[in-house]
Order: C-alpha cells, then structure tokens, then sequence
C-alpha cells in the first residue's frame, strides 16, 4: 500500500506538497518573529531587534518565493 501512495506522490502532486508546505513554515516564522518584534513574547525581544528585522525579510522573501511558484504550478 505504501508503495502506491508513494507513486501518485511524485511529480507535479510532490511539487504542491512541497510548495504549500514551504509556504505554512515560512508564514508561521514570519508571525513568530512579527511577534517578537511587537510584544517581545518568544524569544525576548529587546537586545535582538536586528535578528528580528532579518527574520522578517527572510520569511517574507520565502512566502514571496512560494507564491510564485504556486502561481506557476497552476
């Protein structure tokens, strides 16, 4: 049965999978660092300002890269 399901996985579905997944990570590391930047609750806020700035711009430009390819997987 595993084999099957491993089968239709391949391919264009695998690509999606891949893509929406990429995308869930990346927004949910964009709000935890948004948060920390805003209300300093996860990772303490204060002295890692910097680090929260970049996390922003990297997550952004991951779900800004996931979007476009969503787009093209269509």
């Amino acid at each position: 049965m595993a084999s099957i399901t491993a089968a239709y996985r391949k391919g264009p579905a695998m690509e999606k999978i891949l893509c929406y997944s990429s995308l869930a990570v990346a927004i949910l590391v964009l709000l935890m660092f948004l948060l920390d930047l805003v209300a300093g609750v996860p990772f303490g806020g204060g002295p890692f300002t910097l680090v929260d700035i970049l996390g922003v711009l990297a997550a952004g430009i991951v779900v800004y890269l996931a979007v476009n390819v969503m787009k093209e997987l269509k």
